[in-house]
């Protein structure tokens, strides 16, 4: 007799999460979604009491950190040496002056002036003392760490959920196990092709959902401080973990074809891409 398939659907973390698990059923789930809540309150950048929030109003002092906030602040360092610096969550202020300064659901505004900035290196403004476990981050500066926590979250949960099971977390993806016909889970890719994976993760990037005004979105290039100008509109990426696969997806967003598609070659890993225009051009894809 087939295991069952159990499934959990909900929305956290600013977007739609998926959990499927085969043979645990539903209490492992909804343990799972509750740690998923738990992390939301942790780092969202909404709530004035988040731990996210008081470490982003610390003025420059060292403050001590949870041992969950400590190993996000550490994947989001990772993240910015991983990426060259295209992944900066010291994204916070350029995305409240782009509009983004309150949840999506509310309805946000394209501000009439937003200046160009570059944003500051994060290793120059967030430190870390493992020592006494604290954090402190230079005045002016904030972060967001919202695609960082996703793919770093699916990556710890995917374990608790058992030998086979699935974790998407707002598209940030991670499998284990040979999925309900025994050939792996089938994955969907941005261009409509798709992938059958046993282990691994499936991370997308885009700037198709996340839009208000008349130009804005929610990615912004840390090298000018703006909404990215790019003529990709999605990336699929096929790795090892879903925070590698984060980091990989938005760097190729951000870079743009030629130089995002040939990041993400020389880096060995599958991919799928939809080019911006769409009037008739076909999606890019590839696979190393």
């Amino acid at each position: 007799m087939s295991p069952e398939l159990a499934s959990r659907h909900f929305d956290a973390l600013g977007s739609t999460c998926e959990l499927l698990s085969l043979g645990t059923g539903q209490a492992t789930l909804e343990r799972c979604e509750a740690r998923v809540r738990e992390a939301e309150a942790r780092f969202t950048r909404f709530l004035l009491d988040s731990e996210l929030a008081r470490l982003n109003a610390g003025d420059g002092r060292y403050l001590p950190v949870s041992p969950q906030m400590f190993a996000m602040l550490e994947a989001a360092l990772w993240a910015y040496q991983e990426s060259q610096g295209l992944v900066n969550a010291a994204v916070l202020p350029a995305l409240i002056s782009a509009g983004y300064d309150r949840p999506f659901r509310q309805g946000l505004s394209e501000p009439a002036l937003a200046a160009a900035a570059q944003l500051p290196a994060l290793p120059d403004v967030l430190l870390l003392d493992a020592s006494t476990r604290s954090a402190a981050l230079a005045p002016g500066a904030a972060l967001d760490l919202g695609g960082i926590a996703k793919g770093a979250l699916a990556d710890l949960l995917i374990d608790e959920l058992g030998d086979n099971a699935v974790c998407n977390l707002g598209g940030d993806l991670r499998v284990h196990g040979s999925g309900p016909e025994g050939d792996g889970w089938h994955i969907g890719l941005c261009d409509r092709s798709a992938v059958a994976l046993t282990e691994g993760a499936v991370c997308t990037s885009g700037t198709t959902r996340r839009r208000w005004g008349q130009s804005a979105h929610h990615l912004i290039d840390p090298r000018t401080g703006m909404p990215a100008r790019t003529d990709l509109a999605e990336v699929s990426v096929v790795t090892d973990s879903a925070l590698r696969g984060e980091v990989y997806a938005k760097c190729a967003m951000l870079l743009g074809s030629l130089a995002g598609l040939a990041f993400l070659e020389a880096r060995g890993v599958h991919f799928a891409a939809v080019p911006a225009i769409t009037s008739g051009d076909r999606a890019l894809g590839a696979a190393a």
